[in-house]
């Protein structure tokens, strides 16, 4: 005769881990991960039942302090080093590639500003955008194309990314630092207008859209 319900052991395949086997499964998931990882994507690697969220908060207050640390980065978490001893990895983390003043002043720009068109970087910067330029802070992933501006002619807009967050240790581009520090680290040219570096990116933007094919070479149309 078939019983109704579930004896003990079949339950008891059902029950989710305990909190600190859960913690240790998070543990590793970031651990292995090359890029952060969101809370949504952490939940559906885990046991059914499964508390991911609470599993990351009891993971990150236990490395508070430590060597390393789980950090926000966007919508994923990743493990990083500790901001204090950054120095230490200076060898292991040193750019050979130098971004030119043009470079720094658009990336700036649209860091602070996003999202913003082409016509927008170089009314603010009071000069023209060159296509390569755009091209080497597309190539090393710290800008991205946003979506389309509903006005004439439909200009595509740019945002940062998550891997220039990442590089600099910020959750949100909220964290960048204000104009005044910028010009003091000599990251930003004192031509540069009053008032032309917004903190950046409200949450109230419309999200991202796709962008069509072609879009790189109908850019630099002149």
């Amino acid at each position: 005769m078939i019983g109704h319900g579930l004896s003990k052991k079949e339950h008891i395949l059902f029950d989710p881990p305990s909190m600190a086997e859960q913690e240790r499964m998070i543990e590793a998931i970031l651990f292995a991960a090359a890029e952060p990882v969101s809370v949504r994507e952490l939940a559906a690697r885990l046991p059914r039942g499964s508390d991911a969220a609470e599993a990351l908060a009891h993971l990150r207050r236990r490395y508070k302090g430590r060597g390393v640390s789980v950090i926000r980065i966007g919508d994923g978490y990743a493990f990083r080093t500790a901001s204090d001893l950054g120095h230490l990895m200076q060898r292991e983390t040193i750019e050979h590639r130098k971004l030119s003043r043009a470079a720094i002043e658009t990336l700036a720009i649209i860091a602070y500003h996003q999202p913003v068109t082409r016509a927008e970087i170089e009314e603010i910067r009071g000069v023209s955008v060159s296509r390569g330029t755009v091209d080497q802070l597309l190539e090393m992933e710290w800008i991205r194309f946003g979506r389309r501006r509903m006005t004439p002619g439909r200009p595509v807009t740019f945002v940062v990314t998550d891997t220039f967050l990442g590089h600099f240790g910020l959750e949100t581009a909220r964290d960048l630092p204000g104009l005044a520090e910028l010009r003091t680290a000599g990251l930003l040219d004192n031509r540069l207008p009053p008032g032309s570096m917004p903190r950046a990116g409200s949450e109230d933007d419309e999200e991202d859209g796709p962008v069509e094919d072609g879009l790189q070479s109908e850019l630099f149309e002149e």
